[in-house]
């Protein structure tokens, strides 16, 4: 008989159950597809997840749309300044060139990939108004420095939470930190997933309410409010020049029921990456830097590092994986080897050894909570072959 190739396994494979398909099938067929009782219920059950204690959840179509609206209900504008990582997405910088103002990236340390305290500290000029942190990978970054930094500069912080969720550093949850705002992914591939979607949390009644106002094209009644108030529906003000970045009640019917799954979603993640961390010591490989004792990882992604002297290039490896019917990715290809943020900011590999020399070497395997320990021995067996 010849032998059977094994079906393709994907990087990221969204785990979507019965109980998410009948959530959407019973909001689709309730009449509310768009903004309402769904998405409140959804953000009131995200506040109290993450602890309430006064917080406000504010939700989104995309976490793009969460940090867009976080920046500009602090005011960020023309001449300002925003301090991010280079080793990021793009959107995580994009939304600060939207209101006209300027990120400057940094480099990150070379064990957390997260932005290094002490980059930040030293790109601080007159013009800076915020800081932009991101959680790489699901792993916390160091929040007690970053957070003393901005007291001591009058500096306002915006949390990239997109991997993040449900991370904690020195045992508190992300998003009941004590930045100004925190915003979540519930992007196909993140922790929990809602399609397209996010959620920008703050315990700021002021930035809530902006924030809410400019979701919904800057008018002061949002839909729901305004198709079952008494008020009439068609009355309604446009206070400022808002956005269309409400989430739909169909998402919001999804987030609910992945919300409720999310401890199970974590469990699982762990264990898979524990398994990764403990099959994969001794190969030519810097594995990823776990939580702090008594912190969590979210271990939204598992990248790793090829070492000095391994035996194949990082390109080759990917190649040599995806030959096998393994996909991989690669997170990410820093922003200042990106020709708009190159060319506009004239930013060089040097200005960045740590993220340069990490995305040089780096790798995302698959890592997904509906991942079989099965398909997971396929990548291990894989990576023993082609590095051991």
């Amino acid at each position: 008989m010849p032998e059977t190739t094994p079906p393709f396994l994907p990087f990221a494979r969204p785990d979507i159950g019965d109980a998410e398909i009948a959530a959407v099938t019973e909001a689709l067929r309730s009449g509310w597809v768009t903004t309402g009782p769904k998405t409140r219920a959804f953000e009131e059950a995200f506040s109290a997840y993450l602890g309430g204690g006064g917080l406000q959840s504010i939700a989104v179509n995309s976490a793009t749309a969460g940090l867009h609206l976080a920046l500009e209900a602090l005011g960020i504008g023309p001449g300002d300044e925003v301090i991010a990582p280079t080793l990021t997405f793009t959107a995580t910088v994009e939304v600060v060139r939207y209101l006209g103002a300027d990120p400057v990236l940094v480099d990150v340390d070379p064990v957390t990939l997260n932005i290094a305290p002490e980059k930040i500290r030293a790109a601080i000029t007159p013009r800076t108004k915020a800081i932009l942190p991101v959680h790489y990978g699901g792993l916390a970054c160091h929040m007690d420095a970053i957070l003393a930094i901005a007291r001591e500069h009058g500096l306002k912080v915006v949390e990239d939470a997109a991997h993040a969720l449900p991370t904690t550093w020195r045992g508190r949850l992300v998003g009941q930190l004590d930045s100004d705002v925190t915003v979540f992914s519930f992007y196909a591939n993140k922790t929990m997933t809602t399609g397209e979607g996010g959620m920008a949390v703050t315990r700021n009644p002021a930035l809530a309410e902006r924030m809410r106002v400019m979701r919904l094209h800057g008018i002061n009644r949002d839909a729901f409010d305004r198709f079952t108030s008494k008020t009439p529906a068609w009355y309604y003000e446009v206070v400022a020049p808002g956005f269309k970045y409400n989430l739909t009640d169909i998402a919001a019917a999804l987030g609910l029921v992945q919300l409720q799954r999310l401890p199970q979603f974590l469990e699982r993640r762990q264990h898979l990456a524990a398994r990764y961390q403990a099959k994969l010591a001794g190969l030519p490989l810097v594995l990823p830097a776990e939580a702090p004792p008594g912190d969590v990882h979210s271990w939204h992604l598992y990248v790793l590092r090829l070492a000095p002297g391994a035996r194949l290039s990082r390109d080759a490896l990917i190649q040599a994986l995806s030959e096998r019917g393994i996909g991989t990715s690669v997170h990410y290809v820093p922003l200042h080897r990106h020709p708009y943020w190159r060319d506009r900011y004239g930013l060089a590999p040097e200005q960045f050894p740590q993220a340069d020399a990490a995305y040089q070497a780096m790798l995302s395997l698959p890592l997904f909570t509906a991942m079989s320990d099965a398909e997971q021995d396929r990548v291990i067996a894989a990576l023993h072959e082609l590095l051991g």
